[in-house]
């Protein structure tokens, strides 16, 4: 089981990583770039924290599935993955929106993005890490 969790959490990352680098990296680089003053310049970001977020998000999600889900299959990680996906988007988007200047456009962007991100993620603990037979 530590193997298929491990391999989970390693999926789900690189999985987060490029639908992030789609996400803000293209999709969104036009506003983003419309709110210099609100973001660090490309040189001074963080990216170990940016990763060492997305690397400590992905092991607790793949964990909370693993070892507090019983029903464990592709439907159950879509359906957790979606969940996951409304809970995170929500405090990022409407949160972010509420304390910081940005456009609804990006807000709604970073809800939507969070959705896919995680329904992805549900699909992929849900066909890694399914329950014993």
């Amino acid at each position: 089981m530590l193997k298929k969790i491990i391999g989970a959490v390693i999926a789900v990352f690189f999985t987060w990583a490029l639908l992030d680098f789609i996400g803000h990296g293209l999709i969104f680089a036009r506003l983003y770039a419309a709110m210099p003053g609100v973001w660090r310049p490309q040189a001074e970001m963080k990216i170990a924290f940016i990763y060492s977020g997305v690397l400590i998000t992905a092991a607790s999600f793949v964990s909370i599935y693993a070892f507090l889900i019983r029903s464990r299959n592709l439907v159950t990680g879509l359906i957790f993955g979606v969940l996951f996906g409304l809970s995170m988007g929500s405090s990022l988007a409407f949160g972010g929106y509420a304390v910081h200047p940005i456009q609804a456009e990006l807000a709604i962007g970073w809800f939507v993005l969070a959705i896919i991100e995680n329904a992805i993620a549900g699909l992929i603990v849900g066909a890694m890490i399914r329950s014993s037979k």
